[in-house]
C-alpha cells in the first residue's frame, strides 16, 4: 500500500452521523408540523389557536437545530497543523503541539494526544464510519509524522 500524500490538505467529516442527524432533523420537523396541524382538528377539550400551532412548529425547529449540531464536526489538517471542530468551537493546533494521533480501543472517535496527558477528541473521525475512519487516520498520522520528523542535516 502506498503512503498517503502529505502535501495536500485533509478535510474529514463524519458520514454516518451526518446522515442520521439530517434524517432525524427532517423527521422531527415533519412530526411537529403534523402535530401542529392536528391540534386544531382534534377534540381534546382544549382550545388551540394559531399561535399554539406556530409555537409547536418553532419548538420542532429548535429540536431539529439541536440535532443538526451532530452534523457539525470537522477536521482540517495540513502540513502546518490541524483544526478540530466538534459540536462547539473550533481549535487550531500546530503539529508540534500534538504528541500523537490516536484511536483508543473501544473509543467512538479518534483523538489528538497533547502534552501533560491532555487530549482533544476528534468527533469527525468516528469508528462507525469504518474504512473512511481508517483512511482518515492514515492521512492524519502521515501529516503528523512529516511535520514532526527531524530535519535531515548534511
Amino acid at each position: 500500500m502506498t503512503a498517503p500524500p502529505v502535501d495536500t490538505p485533509v478535510v474529514i467529516r463524519p458520514r454516518r452521523s451526518f446522515v442520521l442527524a439530517w434524517a432525524g432533523a427532517v423527521l422531527v420537523v415533519a412530526l411537529f408540523v403534523v402535530i401542529a396541524v392536528l391540534l386544531r382538528t382534534t377534540d381534546t377539550g382544549v382550545f388551540f389557536r394559531l399561535a399554539d400551532q406556530v409555537a409547536v412548529v418553532v419548538l420542532g425547529l429548535f429540536i431539529a437545530g439541536g440535532l443538526l449540531l451532530l452534523a457539525r464536526p470537522r477536521v482540517r489538517a495540513d502540513a502546518e497543523g490541524v483544526e478540530v471542530r466538534n459540536i462547539g468551537l473550533a481549535r487550531r493546533l500546530s503539529w508540534t503541539e500534538v504528541v500523537r494521533v490516536g484511536f483508543p480501543d473501544g473509543a467512538s472517535w479518534a483523538r489528538l494526544d497533547l502534552p501533560d496527558y491532555e487530549y482533544l477528541p476528534m468527533m469527525a473521525v468516528q469508528s462507525a464510519d469504518g474504512q473512511r475512519a481508517v483512511d482518515a487516520m492514515r492521512r492524519l498520522r502521515a501529516l503528523h509524522a512529516a511535520a514532526t520528523r527531524p530535519a535531515a542535516t548534511d
